[in-house]
């Protein structure tokens, strides 16, 4: 597996990472199953958060058997304060069943008010800071989807690594990395595949991957399949043809801007709904020609988009600010009438 070295962690990762989102739809066995090949295929970062349900717990779980030792381990907080960031570092050591956590991260800083509340006296970074001098943490970062959060975040030269979404689609990335790249912060890159959107994973991956200030890339997996076919990439690294990039940018074009990612931050819906289920099925019948499959799968859901009452209350909590409630209609009024 290519290695990239994470800023000035000075941590060796693999160009590869795990992203832990998906995995709360596992049970154990298949993390186990996950871990096993992730440490077999050269993988080396994991990277999960608080606010993924029972991911720490089946990753601390999983790494009973595999291993804690094979991997650098990374988490998040969405707190803001300092006595709710010690007491996520707390559960995050418990849940994942280790001493001292790699890399500790304030997760999804939304707006500058958000940060500024992060650095203030006494707060959330201060806690961080004294959870490493206690050896609970090793390494300081921040995630974000708001370029001018993790900019001033540069700036200020307080963190260690920065987590921003990249992929063709969404590349204004670019610049921001290149900052980090000269004031030695390491990039985490979430997002790749732009939440399974795009139909060949191993070009979208490559397409981030040639870029050379970036340091991991942590595609959420939730099966061995995924494991495998993602780390091929990090294995034996070959940048895209002109004819791979000709037929990425075509997928990509189709695609546009508007689109859900599968972060699954609009969950729990009232109703029910799978909400990325629901645009996932569409997608692949418009755009990928399987309209029996995505039909079927549609028919299958124990709530659809047609049981949307419109309350709109998963729409504040999508960090690309998605019309939800309007994508819904959409999706409804595609398949309703096959029905």
């Amino acid at each position: 597996m290519e290695t990239r070295i994470l800023g000035k962690t000075g941590l060796e990762v693999s160009l590869i990472g795990f992203g832990g989102i998906p995995i709360q739809r596992c049970n154990q066995w298949e993390v186990d199953e996950i871990v096993e090949n992730l440490f077999l295929e050269g993988v080396n970062f994991i990277d999960t958060a608080r606010a993924y349900t029972n991911s720490e717990e089946m990753i601390g779980e999983a790494l009973k058997k595999w291993g804690r030792d094979h991997f650098f381990l990374a988490t998040k907080t969405p707190q803001l304060s300092y006595d709710a960031v010690m007491a996520d570092v707390q559960t995050s050591l418990n849940e994942l069943q280790t001493e001292t956590i790699d890399l500790y991260q304030f997760h999804n800083a939304k707006t500058m008010a958000a940060y500024e509340t992060i650095m203030s006296p006494n707060s959330g970074y201060a806690a961080l800071q004294k959870c490493q001098e206690l050896g609970l943490i090793k390494h300081i970062g921040i995630t974000s989807h708001s370029y001018e959060v993790l900019d001033r975040a540069l700036d200020e030269e307080k963190f260690e690594t920065i987590q921003f979404p990249y992929n063709i689609v969404e590349n204004k990335g670019a610049a921001l990395f290149a900052k980090a790249k000269l004031k030695n912060v390491g990039v985490i890159i979430m997002k790749p595949l732009a939440g399974g959107a795009f139909m060949n994973a191993d070009y979208a991956l490559r397409w981030v991957a040639e870029n050379q200030d970036i340091s991991v890339i942590i595609p959420g997996m939730d099966s061995v399949k995924q494991v495998l076919e993602n780390t091929k990439v990090g294995n034996d690294f070959i940048p895209l043809s002109h004819d791979e990039r000709k037929i990425f940018e075509a997928d990509a074009n189709a695609l546009g801007k508007t689109f859900c990612r599968r972060c699954g931050y609009c969950s729990p819906c009232p109703q029910g709904i799978d909400i990325p289920m629901q645009f996932i099925v569409e997608g692949y019948y418009r755009r990928y020609d399987l309209e029996e499959w995505a039909l079927d799968r549609y028919r299958s859901f124990s709530a659809n988009a047609s049981d949307c009452v419109q309350c709109g209350e998963c729409e504040p909590r999508c960090p690309y600010n998605l019309p939800i409630r309007d994508m819904l209609k959409k999706t409804r009024e595609l398949f309703d009438p096959l029905i």
